[in-house]
């Protein structure tokens, strides 16, 4: 007998789960670029950059970003050899890149410290940047075939319905609860296959909304479809919605070039470039504080800025609404080790947030339609001129 979750579980029904589940795996699993399911030793390599992409991202969205990472970067010596801007430049679109710079820096470490081989137990694995239980857990069984569990958001939600669950899974007893039952089922023989089969289950048929029950290979087995729950399960704590802020942009221009500025290494968009940007302006006559907020923050007079346009971005946790300036430089020096300026057209080296690419193409437009009408508008005096003549 196999406790779980205070159910005594014959260990014949754990064998049938493991059973059914693999084999329905072998048969539907995606073909997936890092993914080997035992016709050939697992590329740690591979495994890691996954695994840190999958991180809040799916399936779908990682593999071309996967596929040019590698292409890019193929091994784990040239990533820890690779600058910071490379990195965040092929990261550019994927989001949180936080994982990114922690990837950068766990790839240093295991050069430095692992003789660049990916590490292979919990322990050592725990000790990069970034990389928590389940990253942890799924790089030791997918790679090394370690004996160990490895859930996402998916599994949880696949053995909470199995069992059927009725605490939220977002609070810590009941994680450790799923963490404790995951391991039981983990069977010692082919374990990494195991993990795979039970995130493909929650990815592909035991989904969160209209799952689809009717092709679930252990649906005989799950307490919630035996007791007609499964659309009630898992239960979670409701989200807090995001917090509104706004976010003032300012593309100050110098002659035929633009100020760009690198964030800071914590918080949002690390390290990314961007044009300057107030995140805390006064809502009343924003361009008045803008201009005291450039001198203070930049060491630059400018003129008063021109609102161009607005537009709203998503995060996790934020909805942002972004308004966009225009400025000319009248005086002063840009502070030391502040920014650069560049082009418009000549960023492609610097990795940006989406909204700053978004902000980019609006000014650019807008800086383009105003150099065309100060260019016909003089051709027109110059004609008036010679036909006067």
């Amino acid at each position: 007998m196999v406790s779980l979750n205070g159910w005594q579980v014959e260990t014949k029904r754990v064998a049938k789960f493991r059973g059914n589940l693999l084999k329905w795996f072998q048969a539907y699993h995606r073909k997936l670029p890092w993914r080997s399911c035992g016709q050939k030793p697992a590329n740690p390599y591979h495994v890691l950059v996954s695994e840190f992409m999958l991180q809040q991202t799916q399936v779908a969205t990682v593999i071309e970003y996967f596929n040019r990472f590698i292409k890019t970067l193929p091994t784990i010596e040239a990533l820890a050899s690779a600058k910071e801007q490379q990195v965040l430049q092929l990261w550019q679109g994927l989001g949180y890149y936080r994982r990114a710079l922690h990837l950068h820096a766990a790839a240093r470490m295991i050069i430095d410290r692992f003789d660049g081989q990916v590490p292979q137990t919990l322990e050592n694995l725990s000790q990069l940047p970034g990389v928590g239980t389940y990253t942890a857990g799924a790089i030791a069984s997918i790679a090394y075939d370690e004996k160990v569990a490895a859930i996402d958001g998916n599994v949880s939600r696949v053995i909470s319905r199995l069992l059927a669950i009725e605490k939220p899974i977002d609070d810590g007893p009941t994680r450790r609860k799923l963490q404790s039952i995951t391991e039981k089922l983990v069977p010692p023989h082919r374990p990494g296959i195991f993990n795979q089969a039970l995130m493909e289950l929650g990815a592909l048929v035991c989904l969160p909304r209209r799952p689809r029950c009717s092709t679930c290979p252990v649906r005989q087995l799950c307490q919630a479809y035996l007791q007609g729950c499964v659309d009630r399960l898992p239960v979670r704590h409701p989200r807090r919605p995001p917090r509104s802020v706004t976010h003032h942009i300012f593309a100050i221009q110098k002659r035929n070039c633009h100020l760009v500025v690198q964030r800071p290494g914590k918080g949002l968009w690390s390290r990314l470039w961007q044009m300057p940007t107030a995140e805390n302006l006064e809502a009343q006559k924003p361009s008045t504080r803008a201009l005291q907020w450039i001198e203070d923050e930049l060491g630059l007079v400018v003129e008063t800025p021109e609102r161009i346009s607005t537009f709203n971005h998503q995060t996790t946790h934020r909805a942002i609404h972004f308004v966009l300036w225009h400025t000319t430089v009248i005086s002063g020096r840009l502070r030391r080790g502040i920014g650069q300026w560049r082009r418009l057209g000549k960023t492609n080296d610097l990795a940006m947030a989406n909204p700053q690419h978004t902000a980019v193409g609006l000014i650019t437009r807008h800086t383009s339609h105003f150099t065309c009408r100060s260019t016909k508008s003089h051709s027109g005096l110059q004609s008036g001129r010679n036909l006067r003549r």
